[in-house]
């Protein structure tokens, strides 16, 4: 059987063909791979570069791997934080004409990390709880009726998020899509989550690697409560007086601080017409992303998004031009250009390249806007953000170590 490479973009198959598809993966030169922290897996996994893309290669039979291909894909299109998918080798033998076992390739995920790689130095208690987007990654894979089917902290990457981290699914293998999931489904995934990341835990107390005042139990129960409580306030039905609207719009709002949109509603008039239920029936992830795309086109991951929009709001109160409900002020969108322009770019900028490491510009932001609260609180009035920049570029990154631990001090 020939060499055969299932692409989703076409020019995918010209830069794979490049690659040692004759030599087993566990065995490939050096110069075709990324040094990259890898987490643990049942397959042999290597990152390697093809022209300007860093992809994670894994090894598998052909049949789960055309599966987990197909399923990624599907996780892409409905929006899911995923490794995106970039082809499926099949075909493979090696230089005496041996079978070797198809590939995935997935595209790297910049400046995420395995959670093994994120204790190689103790993390603290509160660090600690920011992993509990775990649950809501589970939350948001339920919603789009994904049944994971192995759900652990293995599976999954991080990636920093203005102070906490954002969860994306890495291994989709045992996974299964349907049009909507029942609680016998949840339940199972819930309670795999929660043996699956206690055991992880307690893993990494035998080597020394967790806090000591982490119970690694309480933790995975914990996980649990945190995805209970966030798929009850997405889901549950309310019944509201007849006429009192605003009850419906609270409950909105409420959806939209914890980073959802409604997208679709059942509102139902009881018999007597003196109650109102309401049911959100579409809820999407992303509500504060989509908005800072909308109004500055940058992308940002969902607390990130959240507080560059704080940041944006602040600053267009100061502006001469705003004035919210005159037809005659500057629009949102133009002064939101603006801050793009005139504050955020030049500020991340100021940042030396060498100096950023993995961050990338959103968190470099949200980074510096800590240190900014950080340096005026001790001085007892705002400081402005160039001198927190001067101060971060000069007393904060020389000395932060290359850790998903926050680099502003506290």
């Amino acid at each position: 059987m020939a060499l055969q490479i299932s692409a989703t973009n076409p020019e995918h198959p010209a830069l794979l063909l490049e690659l040692p598809w004759d030599v087993p993966l566990e065995e490939w030169p050096e110069e075709y791979l990324v040094p990259l922290p890898r987490g643990i897996s049942r397959h042999v996994v290597r990152y390697a570069r093809a022209g300007d893309e860093v992809i994670a290669v894994k090894e598998l039979a052909e049949r789960p791997a055309l599966r987990e291909y197909e399923l990624l894909r599907d996780l892409d299109r409905l929006g899911i934080p995923a490794v995106d998918p970039l082809a499926v080798v099949t075909g493979r033998t090696d230089s005496a004409g041996a079978p070797l076992e198809p590939v995935l390739v997935t595209r790297h995920l910049g400046g995420s990390m395995p959670y093994r790689s994120m204790f190689e130095t103790t993390m603290r208690p509160a660090t600690m709880h920011r992993l509990m987007d775990a649950a809501v990654l589970l939350v948001r894979l339920h919603l789009a009726g994904f049944a994971w089917g192995d759900c652990s902290l293995s599976n999954t990457l991080f990636r920093r998020d203005a102070g906490a981290y954002a969860a994306y699914l890495v291994d989709a293998e045992t996974g299964d899509l349907h049009p909507q999931l029942s609680p016998g489904q949840r339940e199972y995934d819930l309670d795999l989550a929660r043996v699956n990341i206690s055991g992880e835990l307690l893993d990494l107390e035998a080597s020394g690697a967790l806090h000591p005042s982490v119970d690694a139990i309480a933790f995975g129960h914990e996980i649990c409560t945190r995805y209970n409580s966030l798929w009850q306030e997405l889901t549950r039905t309310s019944v509201y007086p007849a006429g009192e609207y605003h009850y419906m719009e609270r409950r909105i709002r409420r959806l939209n601080e914890l980073g959802f949109d409604v997208a679709e509603m059942q509102i139902e008039h009881s018999p007597t017409g003196d109650t109102v239920t309401f049911v959100p029936k579409v809820v999407d992830a992303g509500h504060h992303q989509r908005q800072l795309l909308r109004l500055t086109g940058l992308d940002a991951e969902e607390n990130q998004a959240r507080r560059l929009l704080n940041d944006l709001e602040s600053w267009m109160a100061t502006q001469d031009d705003y004035a919210p409900g005159d037809p005659l002020a500057a629009r949102p969108e133009v002064l939101a250009h603006r801050w793009v322009r005139d504050v955020f770019r030049p500020t991340v900028r100021a940042v030396p390249r060498e100096l950023r490491g993995s961050m990338d510009p959103a968190e470099i932001y949200h980074e510096l806007l800590e240190h900014r609260w950080y340096l005026s609180e001790r001085a007892q009035h705002d400081i402005g953000l160039d001198t927190a920049v001067a101060d971060y570029i000069e007393n904060v990154l020389p000395k932060a170590r290359e850790t998903l631990e926050p680099t502003t001090p506290r």
